[in-house]
């Protein structure tokens, strides 16, 4: 790596579209950012952000049949304002890798070997690892002589002891098909739970911070000087929290009554408990702005789904304060945790005697910074933190690749 090689071009890609973004880790700045959706439909589309330049968003519609086609038109506009991928500023491109399972604890160089110990993974993560192999299989052919890293998601959650990470079933089968608790979101909640220290003017290692990852996606994560000693999600990102159109927790003796009463085959189940349950199976919507506005105008069943959704919050909140023994701050982060006020006020409700709070004039704040929301007297710090995994996946890059 040169010395002025400074860039990392972050790639998320998914089944069907190729997120990305440019930054210079000088300063975390991004240069670009867009995205590419609707891979291989008859008409895609690319958008694409233009930020060193200042120049206004570019869009354009037109079949992109497969990710080869869809990162060379990635290029094509990063070269337009002279960011090119054959830039010598460019240092790596660092890969979102959902699943990493026990092998990979921390960012890796992609070699043969790794590509086929994630290609293992696949039955796993049927859904991300294949897109995410397709990306990085491209990447490289696109620049053959650039470090391609792999930052998983699971990593961060490696940490967990074994009566954490291990369910209660018969031990020679879970080893056999690799059959126990990852974790997911994983850079989020390594980030989140750093800059939560940081805002309480601590080091990592001195803090214990339970971090509430609520998207679509949600997650919880119990964290200890650190180290990740227990979230929700599990074999797969199905366990935990309710989530936008998943069950979360629910006693898996129900697949088996769904077999045997309605009639439902695996894929009927799977297809009903990862996209047609959570806050869209309770009540038909996944937004939750959408949920409080029919809240607000009477609806009883949006009032119930978000009822069950900061019930299992709670239950989590709690379950993770007796894990870590104490609790430095409780932090919010991603779409809904870092938008929704009522989410926040409703969760930390009634749990006064854990030493939870919010103030609700600083919980009405709207602000892209990482800020307290909680009242000076509670014990326990109650924080609102932006997460950036982009930035996250790019730092672990460049560190890596510059050592």
């Amino acid at each position: 790596m040169t010395a002025n090689a400074t860039r990392v071009l972050v790639l998320n890609s998914g089944s069907s579209s190729v997120k990305y973004q440019l930054l210079d880790m000088r300063d975390g700045s991004r240069l670009a950012v867009g995205l590419v959706e609707r891979i291989g439909e008859e008409t895609s589309r690319l958008s694409h952000t233009p930020l060193a330049t200042g120049g206004d968003k570019r869009e354009r519609e037109a079949r992109i049949a497969d990710h080869e086609e869809a990162l060379k038109a990635v290029a094509d506009e990063l070269s337009a304002d002279g960011l090119g991928l054959d830039s010598p500023e460019l240092a790596a491109i660092g890969h979102r890798v959902v699943h990493g399972g026990l092998k990979f604890t921390a960012p890796t160089v992609i070699d043969d070997a790794v590509l086929k110990e994630i290609e293992r993974l696949v039955p796993v993560a049927p859904l991300h690892n294949p897109a995410n192999i397709t990306g990085i299989r491209t990447a490289q052919a696109l620049r053959p002589d650039l470090p391609q890293v792999a930052v998983f998601d699971t990593a961060f959650h490696t940490s967990m002891p074994e009566h954490a990470a291990r369910y209660a079933i018969d031990v020679e089968t879970a080893d056999a098909h690799r059959i126990r608790r990852y974790g997911f979101h994983g850079t989020s909640h390594a980030y989140v739970s750093r800059k939560t220290a940081e805002l309480l003017g601590k080091a990592p290692e001195d803090v214990n911070v339970i971090v509430l990852h609520l998207g679509n996606g949600a997650s919880a994560s119990a964290v200890a000087g650190g180290r990740c000693v227990d979230t929700s999600m599990g074999l797969t990102p199905l366990e935990g929290l309710v989530m936008g159109t998943r069950s979360g927790d629910i006693d898996p003796a129900v697949v088996f009554h769904l077999k045997r009463v309605a009639g439902m085959d695996a894929d009927e189940v799977d297809e009903l408990l990862n996209k047609k349950s959570g806050l869209v199976g309770l009540c038909g919507d996944n937004d939750m702005r959408e949920i409080r506005r029919r809240i607000d105008e009477g609806d009883e069943r949006a009032a119930l789904a978000f009822d069950i959704y900061i019930h299992r919050l709670k239950k989590y909140i709690g379950a993770y304060s007796a894990v870590l023994g104490r609790v430095d701050a409780v932090a919010f982060t991603a779409g809904v945790g870092e938008n929704a006020a009522p989410v926040r006020e409703a969760a930390v409700k009634g749990l006064e005697e854990l030493g939870l709070a919010v103030d609700a004039d600083l919980n009405a704040v709207r602000s892209d910074a990482a800020r307290l929301i909680s009242p000076e007297y509670a014990r326990v710090a109650v924080a609102v933190v932006p997460t950036d995994e982009e930035l996250e996946i790019a730092g672990q890059t460049y560190a890596l690749v510059g050592s």
